[in-house]
């Protein structure tokens, strides 16, 4: 196959979804590959490491998508790439379909073959690490006096506390912001809905953490005496209350923090919406918000190295094996199978959009072979099936 490596171009994004070392793994292998003049500049790969490990650069996005049968690039199919999606081909991405409905509009309409990587993830993503550890230093930036916090040092100085943090969810993204935080001295509580989780956390933190029962209410009762909170929670996007209401916010004192690493649109902070590094932070009720979609984007070198390896496998399933037994041997890759030649296959977005889907291994004729299994990636189920004749 001809494998597209594509600059990505949201506003603030400098990953890579492909370092030269990955480049050279799939031309060693007999593909060749095509890399977009700078796709790695802003993350430290040059175009002349590219082209030593075998890629051809190519100047445009446009060349890219006319001769390329697979494209892959970090994050969403922005609005200018719509058009130049082709019939059959396959793309690759953090599409993020069910928040995004015109981009899975040209998606269907392309009648493209489209997997979304957040869901390909067996191991989960390192991307979630980085953001859990990146956005907790940005969440003590925001704390900085010179930022409009309350100017409070994570671990304290001699007569002078240290920060009470609060931290929603333990998954890789809480892990990840709870491990700096904790090395930085702060008084850290974790709050989950999994007490295995949280059993887990306080064993591995010989007890020197807090943890919680995560509802509405167990927050409330600790936002008076909390100088930051972090949000980790994947919320369910059906879902139309939230964990921490605007009144809410009126319960910490003024100039403290809340990190919304998690970002969801409908998500569990109703005073967030997403920002850019350009511009990160806004305040809602005296507390200084950061909501950055992108977190990991800020350290692109060290994030493209590590999420570059994690995806490398994935890519080669679908370049070697192509779509339909690369479904079959994973089904980490099956799940994440997002449109197939016009077809919805999606069952998290056709949930929340209320469009019809059609079950990935049915639309590839695969239902009666010996699947690899993968639980589903979200909570939301669908029955709103297409109706074949």
């Amino acid at each position: 196959m001809i494998f597209g490596v594509l600059k990505d171009i949201k506003p603030g994004e400098y990953r890579v979804i492909c370092t030269p070392v990955e480049v050279a793994t799939i031309v060693g292998l007999g593909h060749t590959v095509l890399a977009q003049k700078d796709c790695g500049k802003a993350a430290g790969f040059s175009n002349q490491a590219y082209e030593k490990a075998g890629a051809e650069i190519v100047e445009s996005a446009e060349e890219i998508y006319a001769r390329c049968d697979m494209v892959a690039k970090v994050k969403e199919f922005e609005e200018s790439e719509y058009e130049l999606i082709r019939e059959n081909q396959i793309i690759l991405g953090c599409i993020h379909p069910a928040g995004n409905p015109e981009e899975v509009d040209a998606i269907l309409k392309s009648k493209c073959i489209a997997f979304t990587a957040e869901d390909c993830h067996r191991y989960g993503s390192p991307n979630c690490e980085a953001a859990g550890k990146q956005g907790a230093l940005f969440g003590l930036e925001s704390m900085l006096t010179i930022n409009g916090g309350k100017g409070k040092y994570v671990g304290g100085f001699a007569g002078a506390p240290g920060m009470n943090v609060l931290i929603l969810g333990g998954g890789l993204v809480g892990q990840g912001s709870l491990s700096v935080l904790y090395a930085l001295g702060a008084n850290v509580t974790v709050m989950d809905i999994d007490i295995g989780v949280l059993r887990m956390l306080s064993d591995r933190y010989n007890g020197k953490i807090n943890t919680m029962f995560c509802t509405k209410e167990t927050i409330a009762s600790v936002l008076p005496q909390t100088d930051m909170v972090i949000n980790a929670v994947k919320w369910p996007k059906q879902r139309k209350d939230f964990l921490i209401d605007k009144e809410m916010l009126k319960l910490m004192e003024r100039g403290s923090v809340l990190v919304d690493i998690s970002n969801d649109n409908p998500g569990a902070i109703e005073s967030s919406y997403e920002t850019s590094h350009d511009n990160p932070r806004y305040v809602v009720n005296g507390v200084v918000h950061y909501c950055v979609s992108n977190i990991p984007g800020a350290v692109a070198h060290s994030t493209s190295i590590a999420y570059a390896a994690e995806m490398l496998p994935s890519i080669l399933s679908i370049l070697n094996d192509g779509v339909e037994e690369a479904c079959v041997k994973d089904g980490y890759i099956r799940r994440s199978l997002t449109a197939y030649k016009g077809y919805l296959t999606h069952e998290e977005t056709s949930g929340i959009q209320n469009r019809p889907w059609i079950q990935p291994e049915e639309i590839l004729g695969i239902k009666d072979r010996k699947l690899d299994y993968a639980p589903p990636a979200t909570s939301t189920r669908s029955t709103n099936y297409y109706l074949l004749e």
